[in-house]
């Protein structure tokens, strides 16, 4: 958050933290895409001049780079951590949906961002986030496949069954609203519920 502080000479002067610039990085590039984002927009929102910018940052790529690579790798990590240590099949898939639609709605603008944006990301950080998306996009397929030889599931088309459930979820960032009429964990719950059913769930 930004805060002002008062010189010698009497002129208020803004220090900002990293963590600041990246919230502010985190808003404009939700609202507006990285393109539609000059950094001198992000500097207008933190009340500071733009060059005093690179002082936390060397460029605009890598606000970009850090949100959309860290919000990745966590996404991974709560699918590792969700289906850890669980034997049945379906509990598994269960669980591991419910994080992720659990984070679509509570981490809104960092999915837009990486739903959108990661296009605009330069090698060889943009082939590793694809690579942790199709990892990902694999192990739900596994799940489904699993549940089906285990005579658990039915769908007979787990690729494309593993790709709806995971648009489904992502769609929470575009609609969900913490003011709205369901908290983000009755949201998670009821979608891991629809992804049963995807699945074929006998």
């Amino acid at each position: 958050m930004a805060s002002s502080k008062t010189s010698a000479r009497g002129e208020a002067k803004t220090t900002v933290s990293p963590g600041a610039v990246r919230d502010a990085a985190l808003t404009l590039f939700a609202e507006r895409g990285y393109h539609g984002t000059a950094l001198s927009q992000i500097a207008e929102a933190l009340g500071i001049r733009t060059p005093s910018l690179y002082n936390h940052m060397k460029a605009k790529q890598d606000l970009l780079r850090d949100i959309i690579l860290e919000t990745s790798e966590q996404v991974w990590a709560e699918h590792e951590q969700a289906v850890h240590g669980v034997g049945d099949v379906v509990e598994r898939l269960r669980r591991t949906v419910r994080v992720y639609a659990l984070r679509h709605a509570t981490h809104r603008r960092e999915a837009l961002i990486v739903n959108r944006d990661v296009d605009n990301l330069e090698e060889p950080v943009r082939s590793e986030v694809l690579e942790l998306r199709r990892r990902h996009a694999h192990a739900i397929r596994d799940l489904i496949e699993e549940g089906v030889a285990a005579g658990r599931f039915t769908e007979e088309e787990p690729t494309l069954a593993a790709f709806g459930i995971l648009e489904m979820c992502v769609s929470i960032a575009r609609w969900f609203r913490e003011d709205g009429p369901r908290s983000a964990e009755a949201v998670a719950e009821t979608y891991s519920r629809y992804a049963l059913r995807i699945a074929g769930l006998n």
